[in-house]
Protein backbone atom coordinates (compact mmCIF):
# COMPACT_ATOMS: atom_id res chain seq x y z
CA UNK A 1 0.00 0.00 0.00
CA UNK A 2 1.58 3.13 -0.87
CA UNK A 3 2.60 5.57 2.11
CA UNK A 4 -0.26 7.90 2.59
CA UNK A 5 -0.59 11.49 4.39
CA UNK A 6 -1.08 11.75 8.27
CA UNK A 7 -4.07 14.05 9.33
CA UNK A 8 -3.16 14.82 13.25
CA UNK A 9 -6.65 15.47 14.32
CA UNK A 10 -9.05 16.58 17.21
CA UNK A 11 -12.66 15.43 16.74
CA UNK A 12 -14.75 18.51 17.87
CA UNK A 13 -11.81 21.31 16.97
CA UNK A 14 -13.57 23.45 14.42
CA UNK A 15 -10.52 23.91 12.44
CA UNK A 16 -9.92 20.26 12.09
CA UNK A 17 -13.48 19.39 11.15
CA UNK A 18 -13.31 21.63 8.07
CA UNK A 19 -9.82 20.26 7.15
CA UNK A 20 -11.72 16.62 7.63
CA UNK A 21 -14.64 17.71 5.62
CA UNK A 22 -12.17 19.07 2.76
CA UNK A 23 -9.87 15.70 2.83
CA UNK A 24 -13.22 13.69 2.52
CA UNK A 25 -15.09 15.76 -0.16
CA UNK A 26 -11.93 15.39 -2.06
CA UNK A 27 -11.34 11.53 -2.16
CA UNK A 28 -8.02 11.68 -0.85
CA UNK A 29 -7.38 8.99 1.82
CA UNK A 30 -5.23 9.97 4.94
CA UNK A 31 -3.88 8.05 7.86
CA UNK A 32 -6.00 9.81 10.66
CA UNK A 33 -4.66 10.03 13.81
CA UNK A 34 -6.85 11.77 16.78
CA UNK A 35 -5.35 13.41 19.18
CA UNK A 36 -6.10 13.90 22.83
CA UNK A 37 -5.20 17.54 23.42
CA UNK A 38 -3.38 17.06 27.30
CA UNK A 39 -0.94 14.64 26.07
CA UNK A 40 -0.32 15.33 22.16
CA UNK A 41 2.07 12.68 20.73
CA UNK A 42 5.63 13.58 20.28
CA UNK A 43 5.45 13.01 16.74
CA UNK A 44 3.18 15.55 16.26
CA UNK A 45 4.96 18.62 17.93
CA UNK A 46 7.88 16.81 16.13
CA UNK A 47 6.46 17.92 12.67
CA UNK A 48 4.78 21.66 14.15
CA UNK A 49 6.06 23.34 17.30
CA UNK A 50 2.95 24.81 17.47
CA UNK A 51 0.67 21.70 18.52
CA UNK A 52 -2.32 22.74 17.43
CA UNK A 53 -4.97 20.45 14.91
CA UNK A 54 -5.02 19.67 12.38
CA UNK A 55 -1.58 18.84 10.77
CA UNK A 56 -0.87 17.61 7.60
CA UNK A 57 2.04 15.38 6.86
CA UNK A 58 2.70 14.67 3.23
CA UNK A 59 4.67 11.33 1.78
CA UNK A 60 7.37 13.46 0.90
CA UNK A 61 7.46 14.57 4.15
CA UNK A 62 5.97 18.14 3.47
CA UNK A 63 3.93 19.52 6.95
CA UNK A 64 0.52 21.91 6.61
CA UNK A 65 -0.59 22.66 9.56
CA UNK A 66 -3.09 25.36 9.07
CA UNK A 67 -6.81 23.99 8.21
CA UNK A 68 -7.22 26.63 5.88
CA UNK A 69 -4.17 25.16 3.55
CA UNK A 70 -5.23 21.63 3.99
CA UNK A 71 -8.47 22.26 2.82
CA UNK A 72 -7.17 24.25 -0.81
CA UNK A 73 -4.60 21.35 -1.01
CA UNK A 74 -7.47 18.88 -0.88
CA UNK A 75 -9.59 20.55 -3.07
CA UNK A 76 -6.90 21.44 -5.52
CA UNK A 77 -6.38 17.75 -6.04
CA UNK A 78 -10.30 16.86 -6.59
CA UNK A 79 -12.81 19.23 -6.29
CA UNK A 80 -15.80 17.31 -7.40
CA UNK A 81 -18.67 19.58 -6.28
CA UNK A 82 -17.00 23.31 -7.12
CA UNK A 83 -15.98 24.05 -3.61
CA UNK A 84 -13.60 26.87 -4.90
CA UNK A 85 -15.15 29.16 -7.33
CA UNK A 86 -14.32 29.43 -10.92
CA UNK A 87 -12.97 33.06 -10.83
CA UNK A 88 -10.91 35.18 -9.03
CA UNK A 89 -13.25 37.87 -7.79
CA UNK A 90 -15.71 35.18 -6.20
CA UNK A 91 -12.72 33.54 -4.55
CA UNK A 92 -11.79 36.69 -2.84
CA UNK A 93 -14.70 37.09 -1.84
CA UNK A 94 -15.14 34.02 -0.18
CA UNK A 95 -11.89 34.46 1.57
CA UNK A 96 -12.81 37.59 2.77
CA UNK A 97 -15.71 35.94 4.57
CA UNK A 98 -13.51 33.25 6.26
CA UNK A 99 -11.29 35.69 7.48
CA UNK A 100 -14.07 37.43 8.89
CA UNK A 101 -15.01 34.18 10.99
CA UNK A 102 -11.26 32.97 11.68
CA UNK A 103 -10.28 36.45 13.05
CA UNK A 104 -12.93 38.70 14.70
CA UNK A 105 -15.70 36.57 15.35
CA UNK A 106 -13.76 33.21 17.00
CA UNK A 107 -11.90 35.87 19.05
CA UNK A 108 -15.63 37.04 20.63
CA UNK A 109 -16.65 32.80 20.18
CA UNK A 110 -13.69 31.79 22.42
CA UNK A 111 -14.36 34.79 25.21
CA UNK A 112 -18.19 33.43 24.85
CA UNK A 113 -17.55 29.74 25.14
CA UNK A 114 -15.05 30.37 27.78
CA UNK A 115 -16.66 33.60 29.76
CA UNK A 116 -16.00 32.44 32.98
CA UNK A 117 -12.11 32.90 31.90
CA UNK A 118 -12.94 36.15 30.82
CA UNK A 119 -14.68 37.73 33.65
CA UNK A 120 -14.45 41.26 32.83
CA UNK A 121 -18.16 41.05 31.29
CA UNK A 122 -21.03 38.18 31.39
CA UNK A 123 -21.39 36.19 28.91
CA UNK A 124 -23.90 37.90 27.23
CA UNK A 125 -21.83 40.80 26.20
CA UNK A 126 -19.86 38.57 24.83
CA UNK A 127 -22.29 36.83 22.68
CA UNK A 128 -23.95 40.16 22.05
CA UNK A 129 -20.36 40.87 20.14
CA UNK A 130 -19.92 37.65 18.18
CA UNK A 131 -24.00 38.46 16.16
CA UNK A 132 -22.23 41.63 14.67
CA UNK A 133 -21.12 38.71 12.63
CA UNK A 134 -23.86 36.07 13.17
CA UNK A 135 -26.29 38.88 11.44
CA UNK A 136 -24.15 39.24 8.80
CA UNK A 137 -24.44 35.63 7.89
CA UNK A 138 -27.78 36.21 8.62
CA UNK A 139 -28.53 38.72 6.04
CA UNK A 140 -26.59 36.61 3.60
CA UNK A 141 -28.93 33.84 3.79
CA UNK A 142 -31.53 36.03 3.54
CA UNK A 143 -30.61 36.32 -0.03
CA UNK A 144 -29.36 32.74 -0.77
CA UNK A 145 -29.62 29.49 0.26
CA UNK A 146 -25.77 29.35 1.30
CA UNK A 147 -23.30 31.99 2.27
CA UNK A 148 -21.99 33.18 -1.06
CA UNK A 149 -24.71 32.03 -3.44
CA UNK A 150 -26.94 29.34 -4.28
CA UNK A 151 -24.48 26.97 -4.57
CA UNK A 152 -22.70 24.97 -1.43
CA UNK A 153 -18.98 26.79 -1.50
CA UNK A 154 -15.96 26.50 0.41
CA UNK A 155 -17.36 29.45 2.72
CA UNK A 156 -19.70 27.34 3.83
CA UNK A 157 -17.81 24.48 4.95
CA UNK A 158 -15.25 26.55 6.35
CA UNK A 159 -17.38 28.95 8.82
CA UNK A 160 -20.23 25.89 9.50
CA UNK A 161 -17.74 23.94 12.15
CA UNK A 162 -17.69 27.39 14.33
CA UNK A 163 -21.28 28.33 13.78
CA UNK A 164 -22.19 24.83 15.06
CA UNK A 165 -19.71 25.56 18.21
CA UNK A 166 -21.32 28.61 18.46
CA UNK A 167 -24.56 27.77 18.84
CA UNK A 168 -24.12 24.89 21.11
CA UNK A 169 -22.84 27.49 23.91
CA UNK A 170 -26.17 27.71 24.46
CA UNK A 171 -28.50 25.93 22.06
CA UNK A 172 -32.11 26.80 23.90
CA UNK A 173 -31.32 30.63 22.92
CA UNK A 174 -29.27 29.72 19.73
CA UNK A 175 -32.51 27.49 18.06
CA UNK A 176 -35.22 30.68 19.90
CA UNK A 177 -33.33 33.17 18.76
CA UNK A 178 -34.31 35.81 15.24
CA UNK A 179 -31.37 34.12 13.38
CA UNK A 180 -34.01 31.32 11.22
CA UNK A 181 -32.31 31.46 8.34
CA UNK A 182 -28.72 30.64 10.17
CA UNK A 183 -30.49 28.21 12.03
CA UNK A 184 -32.11 26.13 9.09
CA UNK A 185 -28.45 26.15 7.21
CA UNK A 186 -26.84 24.93 10.37
CA UNK A 187 -29.28 21.68 10.74
CA UNK A 188 -29.20 21.34 6.99
CA UNK A 189 -25.88 21.04 7.07
CA UNK A 190 -25.56 18.88 10.37
CA UNK A 191 -27.90 16.47 8.75
CA UNK A 192 -25.65 15.77 5.90
CA UNK A 193 -23.95 12.12 5.44
CA UNK A 194 -20.81 14.27 4.45
CA UNK A 195 -20.73 16.13 7.53
CA UNK A 196 -21.77 12.43 9.58
CA UNK A 197 -18.90 10.99 8.06
CA UNK A 198 -16.10 12.74 9.35
CA UNK A 199 -17.49 12.65 12.74
CA UNK A 200 -16.76 9.48 13.64
CA UNK A 201 -14.84 8.49 17.10
CA UNK A 202 -11.73 7.42 17.97
CA UNK A 203 -9.50 6.95 20.80
CA UNK A 204 -6.19 9.18 20.80
CA UNK A 205 -3.42 7.27 19.10
CA UNK A 206 -0.65 6.02 19.69
CA UNK A 207 2.40 4.70 17.50
CA UNK A 208 1.50 0.96 18.44
CA UNK A 209 -1.88 1.39 16.74
CA UNK A 210 -2.84 0.28 13.62
CA UNK A 211 -3.58 2.54 11.15
CA UNK A 212 -6.76 4.25 10.49
CA UNK A 213 -7.41 5.05 6.88
CA UNK A 214 -9.96 8.11 6.83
Amino acid sequence: MPKLPILYSFRRCPYAIRARLAIKMSGMQVELREVKLSDKPKSLLAYSAKGTVPVLVLPDGAVIDESREIMSWALHQHDPEHWLANNQNEMMKINSLIDMNDAEFKQHLDRYKYADRFPEYPMTFYRQQAEGFISELEARLKRGRFLCSDKLSLADIAIFPFIRQFAYVDKTWFFQSEYSHLQAWLDGLLKTQMFLSVMGKYEPWQASDELIVF
